[in-house]
């Protein structure tokens, strides 16, 4: 071997080791998520490398339902946790255990999410919009989740009493789908990914929709006081993601017409990356691309109303309100 070529292999060599060494001192972190378009900056930051050029080594954990994410962002089961508003959320935050740090995922006119589904029996008696859900069996995930919630919104506007209505929590996304396609509930909350096929192959109807109805902040990036504690890990997760929201709103949102993005060059590539994580086509996942602020900004006054809610329904403890829950040097306020 030459004298250059000795030279050639030590520098590789050496950049292989400063390679490995950099990987090694990436911060890891494992991440709380559901296989939902409503997370799609999240997957677009780990697929495109965002998290890991912000130097860290993302891990993501998938759950069925919301609620068991902010309980295993509590116990230490994962570091951040990114989803929907829930009671037990609330809870958790109420007590200490768990921080508001930014926004995700919202309900916003326009933009299909969470939609209000009805069985084939229930509708050919005559359930046709979302008004119409007064006294019926709805299936939702978890009692106080977030299409508990959102039933609860819809029946302050049109007036009917939620206490009424005989609401059935089955703990997964699966089990309420499953639910309205066996004709044991009368309607369902779901989000269109869940209930598309259902839909499509004649098993449900689609009554309209959440943003429609009600538009409220539907989701948020939180975490443990404990993880808290790592500014520099919270501050690079943050920045990661706010990369990822401007690149998601600005390339996918904004070729959104009539509750459907456009497949073109641009968008794409980002749409194949959350087909990829939500296990569905790219021509489902065009049809239920939720809206999330460029900026990631949280909709604080939104959740001062949530807490408020769910404390009057006896849902979440009451003796606290949204400036106890959200950590403020984090969250960008809208």
């Amino acid at each position: 071997m030459t004298k250059f070529a000795r030279l050639a292999l030590a520098g590789l060599l050496a950049m292989a080791a400063g390679g490995i060494a950099r990987a090694d001192d990436a911060q890891k972190a494992k991440v709380g998520v559901l296989r939902l378009s409503s997370s799609a900056p999240v997957f677009i930051a780990q697929d495109k490398g965002y998290f890991r050029e912000a130097g860290l080594d993302i891990e993501l954990k998938f759950f069925d339902a919301a609620q068991p994410i902010a309980v295993a962002t509590t116990s230490g089961d994962v570091d951040f946790g990114i989803t929907a508003f829930t009671a037990g959320l609330y809870n958790l935050a109420g007590k200490g255990t768990l921080k508001v740090i930014g926004g995700m995922s919202r309900e916003k006119a326009g933009y299909p999410l969470i939609g209000y589904f009805a069985s084939n029996n229930a509708y050919a008696a005559g359930l046709k919009t979302p008004k119409d859900l007064a006294g019926k069996r709805i299936a939702v995930t978890q009692v106080g989740s977030s299409f508990h919630y959102s039933l609860g919104l819809l029946a302050d506007k049109y007036g009917f009493k939620l206490a009424d209505v005989k609401v059935l929590p089955l703990q997964s996304l699966s089990n309420a789908a499953a639910a309205l396609k066996g004709e044991t509930v009368d309607a369902a909350l779901l989000p269109i990914s869940t209930a598309r096929s259902l839909v499509d192959s004649g098993g449900a109807k689609l009554l309209g929709w959440v943003g429609d109805e009600t538009p409220w902040q539907l989701g948020a990036v939180f975490a443990s006081p404990k993880t808290l504690t790592n500014k520099a890990l919270v501050t690079k997760l943050l920045a990661a993601l706010a990369r990822a929201d401007r690149e998601y709103h600005d390339v996918i949102l904004a070729s959104v017409k009539d509750g459907k993005a456009e497949i073109n060059d641009k968008t794409k590539p980002l749409l194949e990356i959350i087909a990829k994580y939500t296990n569905l086509p790219v021509e489902q996942v065009i049809g239920n691309c939720a809206y999330i602020d460029p900026d990631g900004k949280l909709d604080v006054k939104n959740v001062g109303n949530q807490i408020s809610w769910l404390q009057e329904q006896g849902f979440v403890d009451k003796g606290f309100a949204a400036d106890a829950i959200i950590a403020k040097e984090y969250v960008k306020a809208d």
